[in-house]
């Protein structure tokens, strides 16, 4: 049997890779591995969702769906599925199980402006509740953690869909996306809905 294929040699330039796209050997832009590389906008997120819908992640297909299908004018629900879409993205493919032991994570932030955020030291940047008294306590819809008796008793409570799998990812996606968990949690938009 006849060999119907022949090697052909060429350079590839950096931050490209060859890949067949309707059947036509093609260069494209070569993705970052690190996730936090590829998705700096809610745009990458829904395009990495869009991609893995394109394998057969069902989740994916779902999510992306969900907002090509959007009936909604209501800031707060476009704002969580935005953040539904990003997180999928983020996690790639991570869901909680809640499982015992399984660790889960989540942004922590003051109500504050992102120009305000970025004036902050990273030691500022890093609290989660201050304390007045014997008891402290923060909630903003999205997340509530609170502290009794000088600390010794802790809880919280969240929504488990915004779940990140590492606490670098929840830190990311806090900082990135500011103003889509700003529009949540208690920001009105102008006249912008859906973008």
């Amino acid at each position: 049997m006849e060999n119907k294929t022949k090697k052909v040699e060429i350079e590839i330039p950096v931050g490209k890779v060859v890949k067949w796209v309707d059947g036509v050997l093609t260069l494209v832009d070569e993705k970052p591995q690190d996730v936090t590389e590829r998705i700096k906008t809610f745009e990458d997120a829904l395009d990495e969702l869009e991609v893995r819908a394109a394998n057969g992640d069902n989740k994916a297909k779902m999510l992306y769906d969900d907002w090509h299908n959007v009936t909604t004018d209501s800031d707060d629900l476009i704002a969580y599925l935005q953040l539904r879409i990003i997180t999928a993205a983020l996690n790639e493919g991570w869901e909680p199980q809640f499982t015992k032991g399984e660790r889960r994570w989540y942004f922590w932030y003051d109500l504050i402006t992102k120009e305000q955020y970025d004036k902050l030291s990273d030691k500022d940047k890093s609290r989660v509740v201050g304390r007045g008294g014997n008891s402290a306590v923060a909630s903003c819809g999205l997340v509530y953690a609170g502290a009794n008796d000088a600390s010794s008793y802790s809880y919280t409570n969240f929504g488990s869909r915004l779940a990140f799998k590492s606490e670098k990812l929840a830190a990311y996606a806090g900082r990135q996306f500011a103003e889509i968990y700003a529009d949540f949690c208690f920001k009105p938009k102008s006249e912008e809905t859906k973008g």
